[in-house]
């Protein structure tokens, strides 16, 4: 693989999910970043997707490094078993640390916050602000409605077609992986004339 990437940061939930398929591709996921020598970087938390996750790369001889809120770690919730723990004081400082440590970012099967985690990434990237690749593990189907949605916003004309390559998905993980590597960062305008020509096009005269 590319040695362009040397960190993944992870989003996940903080539960395993009813269906067995979801702890799988944790555990699979989690042997891969540590097969090639990717560092893990994902919420510090000892419960869930994200716990299996650090336990997997750790258990074939991967790096982890955890950011977790001083809150979340104050109520026992931080994992120890990791090579670093970054504690810090907001979920915003969590969420901003996480993109700055990592080349690339996937969202597994997760909550409310996880898909605050890979909207703030998607955001960030349709600002300009960064061009790093990222994808979704379609596991079992999970996030098909969310990855039609990105469409119906394309096509109800609140998301440029520019960006939808932004993201990727997968519903296999060593597949979501490669394409990662292989990502190549859409090219288009800065986002302010972006913006400009986008709404021109799709501009309607009021009455």
């Amino acid at each position: 693989m590319s040695n362009s990437i040397k960190r993944i940061a992870v989003f996940c939930g903080s539960h395993t999910g009813v269906r067995h398929e979801y702890l799988t591709a944790a555990t699979k996921l989690g042997k891969l970043l540590a097969n090639n020598q990717i560092e893990l970087v994902y919420g510090g938390s000892s419960v869930g997707l994200m716990h299996q996750l650090a336990r997997s790369v750790k258990k074939h001889g991967g790096k982890a490094i955890g950011v977790i809120t001083r809150f979340l770690s104050e109520k026992g919730l931080a994992e120890t078993a990791i090579d670093e723990l970054i504690v810090v004081e907001t979920m915003q400082q969590r969420k901003a640390k996480m993109m700055e440590l990592a080349d690339a970012f996937i969202a597994l099967p997760g909550g409310f916050g996880t898909l605050e985690e890979i909207f703030e990434v998607i955001t960030a990237s349709q600002l300009g602000h960064h061009q790093k690749p990222i994808g979704f593990a379609n596991i079992n189907g999970y996030y098909g409605l969310l990855l039609r949605y990105f469409d119906i916003m394309i096509e109800e004309g609140f998301v440029n077609p520019k960006h939808r390559n932004t993201v990727v998905s997968s519903e296999k993980v060593d597949v979501l992986l490669k394409m990662l590597f292989e990502y190549q960062a859409p090219v288009y305008q800065k986002y302010v004339e972006d913006v400009r020509d986008f709404l021109n096009f799709n501009v309607v005269d009021p009455d």
